[in-house]
């Protein structure tokens, strides 16, 4: 009975050690920045949010009408929608004043060594919808750029 025991243990661990690959680094960060150079600083998600100008990002219209806060959870909302965000799969947020927004993202794509995403940022204020479509690219420092809207 001890051998069938040791037999069906080692069995069940080669079987378990198939599933692992060893070269695949494995982490939650999302696709990697397009350089590899250690020397490239790399900015927490904190300042990446606070270095990005929302503006180039909502509709200038609905801009003029948001609270600092709004802003705030805006620029949050579309970091985390371009970083970790499923294409279609909408991100949404809401101010302290009523307005509140979502942000829809497409799949990656690499442009000139850069990660690029299509964005849609519907901001809605006192019951008036504000659209702004266009590319966005993350920056070798990790923060993002929308270079076409």
């Amino acid at each position: 009975m001890g051998k069938k025991y040791i037999v069906l243990a080692m069995i069940s661990v080669l079987a378990l050690s198939g599933c692992a690959r060893l070269d695949v680094p494995r982490t939650n960060a999302g696709p990697q920045l397009a350089s590899n150079d250690p020397a490239q600083a790399v900015v927490s998600p904190a300042t990446a949010i606070s270095a990005s100008d929302i503006r180039t990002f909502i509709n200038p219209s609905a801009a003029a009408k948001l609270s600092q806060k709004e802003q705030a959870e805006a620029s949050s909302a579309q970091y985390y929608a371009l970083q970790f965000g499923r294409p279609g799969a909408p991100r949404s947020w809401q101010g302290d004043t009523g307005a509140s927004g979502r942000i829809s993202v497409g799949p990656y794509v690499r442009v000139n060594s850069l990660d690029c995403r299509d964005f849609s940022h519907v901001v809605t204020v006192a019951g008036t919808e504000y659209e702004r479509k266009g590319t966005a690219c993350r920056e070798m420092d990790g923060t993002w750029d929308a270079v076409d809207s």
